[in-house]
């Protein structure tokens, strides 16, 4: 047996309609014409699927399994129509993403897997650098979107007129120091710090926060050690050479052996941004890619908060 698809919505028309005339009508056909697909399905399946009677057409017992089965096949068509409507709307392009290791490491990374699921047609490409190059790559559209960061005392730098910027995360700074540091003292006390304070380098994010904290001390002691990288700085207060002030994100995962990090009131916060370019025509990609980002984020933000009040 070999069944036409393509006849079985006249079969469920008729069944809807109650006879062939009323799914002629229905189906904008001639009665001649539906009535001619039926007998085609009937002589493929070999048996009667309708019973005539002076009260109309209902189907016998192979008409009603036929019946079902061109409901299956017109919700999966409808269905598919659904789908590929919904696939032909979804953003396409490529996005370039430049923003900064710890943001990369700790938040960005995480979120792939489920970029993939959601803007299977974006094609992200990340780009690590310092925030100055950063912004300059922004400002020559030869990145899209770019994360900057700075201490939330400081006021924002003027990006440009074109240059939108949307305020992601506020990440506290900890106190970083040689573990054991603080163990005699009980409560740990930035004026009674035991070790001196590391070097910046001028470029790290971190530099005006240790700057806006150290100028609230009487006296603190600076290292000879320099540093650029968190990674740096991390290796130099385990071998006990000095403390300094890194962000949460930074300190993700497992610390170095000797090491030890504290909060406390006063180090404040550094922000995180989003910046792009405000563009007259749309975008799709990048708008998808911007709320993405933001819902990722919201959503990090909302989960510690959570775990935070049922510890």
């Amino acid at each position: 047996m070999k069944i036409t698809v393509s006849r079985l919505p006249y079969l469920l028309q008729i069944s809807r309609s109650g006879g062939v005339l009323a799914a002629a009508d229905a189906m904008r056909l001639t009665p001649s014409a539906v009535s001619q697909q039926l007998s085609r399905l009937e002589t493929e399946v070999g048996v009667p699927l309708v019973e005539r009677s002076p009260r109309g057409v209902s189907p016998t017992a192979a008409g009603r399994e036929l019946i079902e089965l061109a409901e299956n096949v017109e919700r999966e068509v409808n269905e598919a129509a659904l789908r590929v409507a919904a696939a032909s709307q979804l953003p396409s392009g490529r996005v370039r993403l430049g923003a900064f290791q710890s943001f990369i490491s700790a938040v960005l990374a995480p979120a792939l897997p489920r970029w993939k699921d959601e803007l299977a047609g974006v094609q992200l490409e990340v780009v690590e650098a310092e925030q100055v190059e950063l912004v300059r790559a922004l400002r020559a559209a030869d990145v899209d979107l770019i994360v900057t960061e700075r201490d939330d005392s400081m006021k924002p730098v003027a990006l440009g007129p074109e240059i939108r910027e949307i305020t992601l995360m506020y990440d506290p700074w900890l106190l970083v120091v040689p573990a054991g540091t603080q163990a005699a003292l009980g409560v740990v006390e930035l004026e009674r710090l035991q070790v001196p304070w590391l070097e910046l380098d001028g470029a790290a994010g971190g530099v005006s926060a240790v700057r806006r904290v150290r100028r609230g001390l009487s006296d603190s002691e600076t290292s000879p050690h320099r540093y650029a990288g968190y990674h740096a700085a991390l290796a130099m207060i385990a071998a006990g050479e000095g403390a300094t002030l890194m962000p949460q994100l930074a300190l993700q995962g497992e610390l170095p052996s000797g090491v030890e990090t504290h909060e406390l009131p006063g180090l404040g916060f550094r922000r995180i941004s989003l910046c792009y370019r405000e563009s007259r025509r749309p975008n799709p990609a990048l708008r998808a890619a911007i709320n993405f980002v933001r819902g990722f984020v919201a959503a990090g933000d909302e989960a510690g908060e959570g775990a935070e009040a049922q510890g």
